[in-house]
């Protein structure tokens, strides 16, 4: 299950993501906003960390204008370390060493195709394990 969420300026992509994931049948909920009124990132950054954090949901999905301020609030939960990217290496590199558990995307950032790309290869990529990613993983957490 993937927790996603946006702001106002991410609500478009948000929705282009929503539609991508029914079509790989992947099951998700939608933290928010539900509509382009003007509304406050953190509110559903912290919705969509907060579902990740207790388990609700496996990974999340942020998205603001930039991707910045929902990141932030995003890496404020304790168990969520969460990777701003717009590319997919970065998406990859972020599941493999930091083994990353919410993708956040600036809609102002990256296109349409990109973006759907990036969350591709972020739910696709797994945490191999290597003990050094584990241990700097660790680190994070404590």
């Amino acid at each position: 299950m993937i927790a996603i969420g946006s702001d106002h300026g991410g609500y478009d992509l948000k929705e282009l993501v929503k539609k991508h994931l029914d079509e790989r049948n992947i099951e998700y909920q939608d933290k928010g906003c539900f509509d382009k009124s003007s509304c406050d990132y953190p509110v559903y950054g912290r919705a969509v960390a907060q579902a990740v954090a207790a388990g609700e949901c496996e990974r999340g999905i942020v998205i603001c204008t930039t991707g910045i301020g929902i990141s932030i609030v995003a890496n404020k939960i304790k168990g969520v370390r969460c990777g701003l990217c717009a590319d997919t290496y970065s998406a990859r590199m972020t599941r493999e060493h930091n083994n990353a558990n919410v993708l956040a995307m600036g809609a102002g950032i990256v296109g349409p195709n990109l973006a759907l790309s990036i969350v591709d290869m972020f739910l696709d990529t797994e945490f191999p394990g290597e003990e050094k990613h584990r241990r700097r993983v660790s680190m994070i957490e404590d």
